[in-house]
């Protein structure tokens, strides 16, 4: 089995997103952590400056930030469009996939092992959703990298505590969470799931062990953050 390395260096692109705000906070609050590195255009504000560096960078070119990601363990991708209906296709394309590739590609070159990605429930090269065919295009990709160990996050509905994009989140909100009774068996993968559990999973995930590609929905969240760990 593939032991990770102990304590890890983690660095990560869309900390100042909603998922991967969660998902860096948590992992700057374990004293396991052995040091974390955010890329971004701007800083992610409140977290402590002696486990967590930022750069400021443009995601979009690999050329500021490739020799950043040396020295790292473990990569997390929580990148992506927060209103795919409301950019084209192509921009949609150009920052939920070829963005995403150059960071891991850039990662796999500098030796990272461990690589996570945060996706979407349902995606597949063959679906003929737009979104999740792109989706699905981006993990054939990650696929191909070749990474050790591929962490690939499938959630269903983000629940968020407040309504961020409009009339149909709103309506999301309020209906998502009453279906949860009716969602058993397999279709349990497709239960909401509460922003701030699904960043602390994908953070607290970097500290399992695990080898090759593994799909993880909402059991694996749910298991994830239920487990008692030291400095929670």
């Amino acid at each position: 089995m593939h032991l990770m390395k102990t304590p890890p260096r983690v660095v990560m692109i869309g900390s100042s997103g909603a998922v991967g705000g969660h998902a860096a906070a948590t992992l700057a609050s374990l004293p396991e952590l052995g040091g974390l590195t955010l890329l971004g255009r701007r800083p992610t504000e409140g977290l402590p400056e002696s486990k967590v560096t930022q750069y400021t960078v443009d995601v979009l070119e690999p050329g500021t930030y490739r020799e950043l990601v040396d020295e790292h363990d473990v990569a997390i991708c929580t990148l992506g469009v927060g209103e795919p209906s409301k950019v084209s296709k192509e921009d949609f394309v150009r920052i939920d996939k070829d963005a995403v590739l150059a960071f891991a590609t850039a990662c796999r070159e500098a030796g990272v092992e461990h690589f996570e990605l945060l996706s979407s429930v349902g995606v597949g090269a063959q679906s003929r959703s737009f979104y999740l065919r792109t989706k699905g295009e981006l993990e054939d990709g990650l696929r191909a990298l070749a990474f050790p160990r591929l962490s690939l996050f499938h959630p269903s509905m983000i629940l968020t505590p407040s309504n961020r994009y409009g009339v149909g989140q709103a309506i999301t909100l309020a209906v998502w969470p009453k279906l949860r009774p009716l969602l058993l068996g397999p279709m349990r993968r497709l239960r909401g799931v509460r922003v701030e559990d699904l960043g602390q999973a994908i953070a607290l995930n970097v500290f399992t062990q695990g080898q090759g590609e593994e799909v993880l929905e909402w059991d694996d969240f749910a298991a994830l953050t239920a487990t008692p760990r030291s400095g929670r």
